[in-house]
């Protein structure tokens, strides 16, 4: 049977060839990067997937440090009894709100409207400067503001009115809640500076083509201005999603996660567990999980977000 030279075209498995047996010039540039790929993909299977496997297989074992048996899934079993992963569950969802409504939308707002403000760049500077401190100061400085004769309490009762008796640290949510303003305070600034700099690549003409077209104020900001800002928004909110499903340092070093276990996140569990307690196996199960939430939050909006562009 007679080939037709399309046929001839195509080798096996759909492969383009050449007349001659050869491949075609893309398919030999996408081969011939695979020498320059294998490094990285080398260096990020041994820094990433290697210690994953491991953190899985410890998941499945009862391990203190000393011995370790396989007990399979009974760890995760443990995970759903537990009425603290529930707690830790429902505090890190509510610090997941917190820190996409409030460092994305006071970030937002304060490179939006100091933008063109003669002496904005001072304001921006209130804002982005905490953003240079590390979260262990951020919590130092807090623990200052917030303890019993901290200088909130002290402000609170200079005005004529009386401190919470509890304080703002010994009670669920309270502590959550402010713990949640304290970080806002810290990661605010980031935002600024990712939004100022899509401020400044938004193109000056379709400002000016929409206000001859009669938008002005919010309306060209929402239909003009917001829409070229989608690039650094999905930048935005994704690092928030992340850091947000992560958060230790701060929670750690005011509350240690209580009073008992009220005001832990998945991160603070899954250190009590392996740390503290030495529960090497049920903190690698909470590890997992928490590693399952965040790549997988992370893959559904970018994912949703690309389809869009």
């Amino acid at each position: 049977m007679q080939t037709t030279a399309p046929e001839r075209a195509v080798g096996v498995g759909g492969a383009a060839s050449l007349p001659g047996g050869g491949t075609s010039r893309p398919t030999r540039d996408r081969l011939s990067a695979i020498p320059f790929l294998t490094p990285g993909v080398a260096l990020v299977g041994l820094l990433l997937l290697v210690p994953f496997v491991a953190t899985v297989y410890q998941s499945l074992t009862r391990d203190n440090g000393f011995v370790s048996s396989f007990i399979g899934l009974e760890n995760y079993g443990r995970l759903l009894r537990d009425p603290t992963f529930g707690q830790s569950l429902l505090n890190t969802l509510m610090w997941t709100i917190g820190t996409l409504i409030l460092p994305v939308g006071i970030g937002l707002l304060v490179a939006v409207c100091t933008n063109s403000m003669p002496g904005g760049r001072w304001i921006r500077y209130a804002f982005v400067l905490p953003y240079a401190l590390s979260g262990t100061a951020t919590a130092v400085i807090w623990g200052f503001i917030l303890r019993s004769d901290g200088a909130l309490n002290q402000a609170i009762a200079f005005f004529g009115a009386t401190p919470p008796a509890s304080g703002w640290l010994l009670e669920w949510p309270t502590n959550t809640i402010v713990m949640i303003l304290a970080s806002t305070w810290q990661a605010t600034g980031v935002t600024v500076i990712l939004f100022m700099v899509g401020l400044q690549a938004v193109p000056p003409e379709t400002v000016e083509a929409g206000s001859m077209d009669g938008a002005s104020g919010l309306r060209l900001f929402w239909h003009i201005v917001l829409p070229q800002l989608r690039p650094v928004t999905i930048v935005v909110i994704g690092m928030s999603i992340a850091n947000s499903l992560r958060v230790f340092d701060l929670i750690w070093l005011l509350t240690k996660g209580g009073p008992g276990a009220v005001s832990e996140t998945l991160a603070v569990t899954m250190y009590r567990q392996t740390f503290i307690i030495s529960d090497y196996g049920f903190g690698a199960a909470v590890a997992v999980v928490l590693s399952i939430i965040v790549v997988g939050a992370s893959w559904v909006y970018l994912r949703q977000q690309l389809k869009r562009t």
